[in-house]
């Protein structure tokens, strides 16, 4: 990675100089609100339910949660903390609830359906593979900008930047009068090649401030995708300016509101936002759809973290929630900062648009604790998942009202979850609703007892979770078997056992803030930010037979790239900004690229090119096959995206001398667990993972609990307290 000094006198040490002592870090999810507080070098956490009709209450109560083990007030521990980061889930809810305002959208005249005709596979965009299968039922997504809110004006700009025809001032004024009459509250300006060259683009806000200054409309806001995604293909693009304007409104508002709130409880600087690009950065310089699954691409980074740590090279994170199940992969990652690569996605999406920003990938299915299970009576089977009880009804233990069985149910039926330990006692569960929900809802309609119902549940469950990691691995061109497995998310320890089985996977590791890993990794990130551009270059001509001959057709993008992060470096008070370059590139003509990272930021030689096309050579002989390759085709750059990353802390993991294997002092009691028909109910000990001491070992089946997640050891495996008193479970030889 190449390190860069930072001009300038800035004082806001915050930024970047690893020696913050205190932060506190929040990731909000569709079901908890999860904190992680590092304060004068102890750590704590804190896990509360999401108040979804005013997430500041869910965001306050964790906080004050954690500051309560820590032995301090919320109110001393917000004013004495250098940095508070927040994953958001307002752009996911904004999103899905469709409440962004009315929006007007200017385009090149003859593309005003862009949007609607997407890539010519946006009818299963965004959709499980089950959906995509059913074709005669595929329907596109809903507009977020209907066709009577879309404006084409006559201009033309070529591949090259050259204006082919001018602007017709007349047709933005006139467009811009209809859309304003019609209601228009925001607008973006989404021009033919405006990455290229936004002048058009930008005549065009001029027009709109000056026939509507803020004085008629107010701060209506008017994004160019030029400015929000300089990227090449017309419809992503488009796609992200029209999803940063959607959901600017909802976001700027709650943000306030939490900005006001934390500085009213004495926090004096600014908010940190986490974005899906495995960094952090400012709130005023975070647009909403970076933030779009923020919290489980903090996951990714934590996971990266340990990994470091333990001198692994290879880990699946599997994140299991109440609503959700997330799994990401993390490769090749070395004991310095060097090492380690997440992926990106190849075709971002968000809800089921295509974006063109750089999101680290996660997937995620239906498959939290919160999931519903149902018994299917046209099929006659049963099925669990994607619809969640969410925190609220919940499941039917929690006793709010939600009436049908959930995977918490059928855990609390099984005996794995005690009802009066949940969350450590914070919400008692009601063992005779759950009981009664799968035995109305499941155990009678299949003819079963009750415990062989909810076995099935978490057998199906695990199931499909197992499937998804296989998939995920195989997909990547990887044996899941070479991978350690991280369980996290409140249920993850719970059911890791289960579908750890189906991947063979040699270790699986659990910690003792597993249910807030995410924000876990968010203490962990760095300010970073990616900063973007399409320019194609050939870098091997096949005509010629020659590399690049003119490197400043390489060079002069990086260093304007270089020179915006800087400027950005400096309003943060950086010292010093650490600069890679990635490289989204394709053999000549081809449909789809292979991003890799360039082991180069500037090239000066033959020698430079040749080694940046060994490097994308290796990437791409290890997805489609040594065969595959074809120099002789030649080797086009797309995109050149150069990452600044100013270091923060990090918060190592505790080490600790070894004891003897014996967990006796840790023994709570012992109760029975239900392991199907063959088992059936197995006297099972109860541990105290908070007693549990490093060198420690059991022998499932065993439950060891913690107050805010159950670690399950299923029958031949077996559970050790490592050195870093984080528990991993391995396959007994039977």
């Amino acid at each position: 990675m190449n390190e860069h000094p930072v001009t300038g006198d800035g004082d806001d040490v915050q930024a970047g100089d690893g020696h913050l002592t205190n932060t506190i870090n929040v990731d909000i999810g569709g079901t908890f609100t999860d904190c992680f507080v590092s304060y004068e070098g102890r750590q704590a956490s804190g896990k509360q339910a999401t108040t979804r009709y005013r997430l500041t209450h869910g965001f306050n109560a964790a906080i004050e949660e954690a500051a309560g083990k820590l032995g301090v007030g919320a109110d001393e521990l917000l004013h004495e903390t250098d940095l508070v980061r927040y994953a958001t889930t307002l752009a996911m809810n904004a999103l899905i609830e469709r409440k962004g305002p009315k929006l007007g959208l200017i385009t090149t005249a003859g593309y005003e359906d862009t949007v609607f005709i997407g890539r010519g596979a946006q009818w299963h965009d965004g959709q499980p593979m089950e959906r995509k299968r059913e074709i005669a039922r595929g329907r596109r997504p809903t507009p977020l900008i209907p066709r009577e809110m879309i404006v084409g004006v006559r201009e033309r700009i070529g591949t090259d930047g050259d204006v082919i025809v001018p602007l017709w001032e007349d047709d933005v004024r006139e467009g811009l009068h209809r859309l304003v009459d019609q209601g228009a509250q925001g607008f973006i300006v989404a021009l033919n090649f405006g990455h290229v060259n936004p002048k058009h683009e930008e005549i065009v806000r001029d027009i709109i401030r000056e026939e509507f200054p803020d004085i008629f409309l107010g701060a209506q806001p008017v994004l160019l995708s030029s400015e929000v995604a300089p990227r090449r293909n017309e419809y992503q693009r488009s796609m992200t300016a029209i999803l940063s304007a959607y959901l600017h409104r909802t976001f700027a508002e709650e943000l306030t509101e939490l900005s006001a709130v934390l500085r009213e409880r004495g926090y004096g600087h600014s908010l940190f936002l986490a974005n899906n690009a495995g960094g952090v950065n400012p709130l005023e310089r975070t647009t909403a759809v970076q933030t779009y699954n923020a919290g489980p691409v903090g996951a990714v980074i934590g996971g990266e973290h340990v990994l470091r740590q333990y001198g692994f090279p290879n880990a699946i994170m599997t994140d299991m929630g109440g609503t959700s199940f997330d799994i990401s992969t993390v490769v090749d990652v070395g004991s310095d900062d060097e090492g380690g690569h997440h992926f990106y996605a190849q075709m971002p999406m968000i809800d089921r648009f295509r974006v063109s920003i750089s999101m680290i990938e996660t997937r995620s299915i239906g498959a939290g604790g919160g999931s519903i299970a149902r018994y299917n009576d046209l099929l006659d089977i049963l099925e669990v998942g994607p619809e969640s009880a969410g925190s609220n009804p919940g499941p039917a233990c929690f006793d709010q009202g939600g009436d049908e069985p959930t995977v918490t149910d059928a855990d609390v039926v099984l005996g794995y979850v005690n009802p009066d330990y949940f969350l450590g006692g914070q919400i008692p569960l009601n063992a005779e609703a759950a009981h009664d929900a799968v035995r109305r809802h499941l155990a009678e309609p299949l003819e079963v007892s009750v415990e062989e119902a909810a076995y099935q549940v978490r057998r199906i469950v695990d199931g499909q979770m197992g499937n998804e990691i296989y998939k995920e691995t195989n997909l990547k061109g990887f044996d899941p078997r070479e991978f350690r497995l991280f369980a996290l998310g409140g249920a993850g320890p719970t059911h890791a056992c289960g579908y750890g089985a189906h991947v063979e996977t040699p270790e699986i590791y659990s910690f003792p803030f597993a249910s807030v890993f995410s924000a876990y990794g968010i203490a962990n990130s760095d300010f970073r930010r990616a900063y973007e551009q399409s320019v194609k270059v050939m870098l091997y001509s096949p005509s010629e037979k020659e590399w690049l001959w003119d490197p400043d057709e390489f060079n002069d993008v990086v260093r304007g790239l270089q020179e915006e992060a800087l400027r950005d470096a400096e309003d943060l008070g950086a010292g010093r900004v650490q600069f890679s370059l990635e490289l989204e590139m394709r053999y000549g003509l081809q449909p789809h690229h292979t991003r890799i990272l360039s082991p180069r930021l500037f090239v000066e030689s033959d020698e430079d090119c040749e080694e940046i096309y060994r490097a994308f050579a290796r990437e791409y002989e290890r997805i489609f096959s040594k065969a595959a390759t074809y120099l002789k085709g030649g080797v086009e750059i797309l995109s050149f995206i150069l990452w600044s990353v100013i270091p923060t802390q990090r918060i190592p993991l505790p080490t600790f001398d070894l004891s003897g294997p014996e967990p006796d002092d840790a023994l709570k009691g012992r109760r029975p667990t239900f392991w199907g028909s063959t088992k059936g109910w197995v006297e099972s000990s109860v541990y105290d993972l908070s007693q549990l001491k490093p060198g420690n070992r059991i022998e499932g089946p065993a439950v060891v609990e913690a107050p805010d997640t159950t670690v399950l050891v299923d029958p031949s495996w077996s559970l050790r307290i490592d050195q870093h008193a984080n528990s991993v479970m391995e396959r007994v030889e039977t």
